[in-house]
C-alpha cells in the first residue's frame, strides 16, 4: 500500500509539473511529446498513445509498435459495424431481439442480465447498442456480435475501412475461457486513431446514426477516473473503456481508453491510451491516462496544434 500511495503522490506532482511546464513553451507539439513521454518513462507497465487533433491533423504516436489488447475498448467498432448495417437497411434500430435466459451469462459484466435475471425480454437494437456501448454489457455485446455473424464480421468491416492494425477475433464469453484469448483482440494506437477519426468526420455512417454513437460515447459510465480524470468538470467526452483485471501475478494486461474530447474553443482532440502489462494498481493505471489526457488538453486549450 505505501508503495502505491508513493505512485499516487508521484504522479499529482508530475501533473502539475507538467501543467507548468507546457504552458511556458513554445507553440509546436515537441512541448507536447516531450511531457507524454516523461508521464510515460516514469510509469509502469507498456503504454501505447495516439493524439490527433482533427482540425489541424495534428498528430502524435508513442509506443506504436506493440499489440495491445483491446478488452471492452472493441465494443465501438462492433458498434460502428452494426450502425452500418443500420445504414444499408439490413437491420433497423427499432428492431427487436429476443434474449434468452441462457444468453444472459453469469460470471460476467452484464447490466442487462442484473435488470432481467431471467431473460424472456425483447430488446431494440438501439438498446442493446446503448447497454453495449454506455454500460459495456458483456452479454448485449455478444448478442450483437452474433446478430453480424461474428468476430469475424466486424473484423473485415473494420479493416474494409482501411484500419488495418487490428484484430476482433474473439467474442466477451471466449476471453473469459482463458486469460490469453484477450491478446487475440489488439490494436495498434495509430489504428484505433484512425477509427476515431473516420468515426468524427462522419464518412462511415449516417449523420443520424453518427450522432446516435456519439450520444452513447458521452454517456459512457465506465472510467471516469481515466480520460474525464482530471479534465475540467462538464467537458464532453465521448470514449470508450477496457480493462483486463489481473492474474494471479498482480498483472493487468489492459487498463485502457480512447474517445474524443471537445475543447474550450469548439474544436477537438482524438486521445488513445492503452495501459498494458501493468503491476501497479487500477488507480495509479488510470492516473496514467488522466494525466495524459490532461496534459493534451492543456496545450490544445492553449492554441497548440
Amino acid at each position: 500500500m505505501k508503495k502505491y500511495s508513493f505512485l499516487i503522490l508521484f504522479f499529482q506532482l508530475l501533473v502539475s509539473a507538467s501543467f507548468i511546464f507546457i504552458n511556458n513553451l513554445p507553440a509546436q507539439n515537441d512541448s507536447l511529446r516531450f511531457a507524454i513521454e516523461k508521464i510515460i518513462k516514469n510509469s509502469d507497465g507498456e503504454i501505447g498513445v495516439a493524439l490527433l487533433h482533427l482540425e489541424s491533423n495534428d498528430s502524435l504516436v508513442f509506443n506504436e509498435d506493440n499489440h495491445y489488447p483491446m478488452q471492452s475498448v472493441y465494443k465501438f467498432p462492433l458498434a460502428m459495424a452494426v450502425l452500418s448495417e443500420v445504414n444499408k437497411g439490413n437491420l433497423s434500430l427499432e428492431q427487436k431481439i429476443h434474449i434468452k435466459k441462457e444468453d444472459l451469462l453469469p460470471n460476467t459484466w452484464s447490466p442487462v442480465r442484473d435488470k432481467y435475471p431471467e431473460g424472456n425480454i425483447d430488446l431494440t437494437v438501439a438498446e442493446l447498442l446503448s447497454y453495449t456501448v454506455s454500460q459495456s454489457d458483456n452479454n448485449g455485446c455478444d448478442i450483437l456480435f452474433r446478430l453480424l455473424g461474428g468476430t469475424t464480421q466486424v473484423n473485415k468491416y473494420i479493416h474494409d475501412l482501411g484500419v488495418g492494425e487490428i484484430m476482433i477475433a474473439a467474442t466477451e464469453e471466449e476471453m473469459h475461457s482463458s486469460w490469453d484469448v484477450q491478446f487475440t483482440n489488439w490494436c495498434k494506437p495509430s489504428a484505433m486513431l484512425l477509427l476515431l477519426k473516420i468515426f468524427w468526420q462522419k464518412n462511415a455512417l449516417s449523420e443520424k446514426n453518427s450522432g446516435l454513437l456519439w450520444k452513447f460515447m458521452v454517456e459512457t459510465s465506465t472510467g471516469t477516473t481515466r480520460i474525464k480524470g482530471l479534465l475540467p468538470e462538464g467537458t464532453i467526452v465521448a470514449h470508450k473503456t477496457g480493462s483486463s483485471g489481473t492474474n494471479e501475478s498482480g498483472i493487468a494486461a489492459a487498463t485502457n481508453d480512447v474517445g474524443i474530447v471537445t475543447l474550450p474553443d469548439g474544436n477537438h482532440f482524438a486521445i488513445v491510451v492503452f495501459v498494458s502489462n501493468s503491476s501497479v494498481n487500477e488507480e495509479a493505471r488510470e492516473k496514467i491516462i488522466a494525466l495524459i489526457s490532461r496534459v493534451a488538453w492543456d496545450y490544445y486549450s492553449a492554441g497548440k496544434k
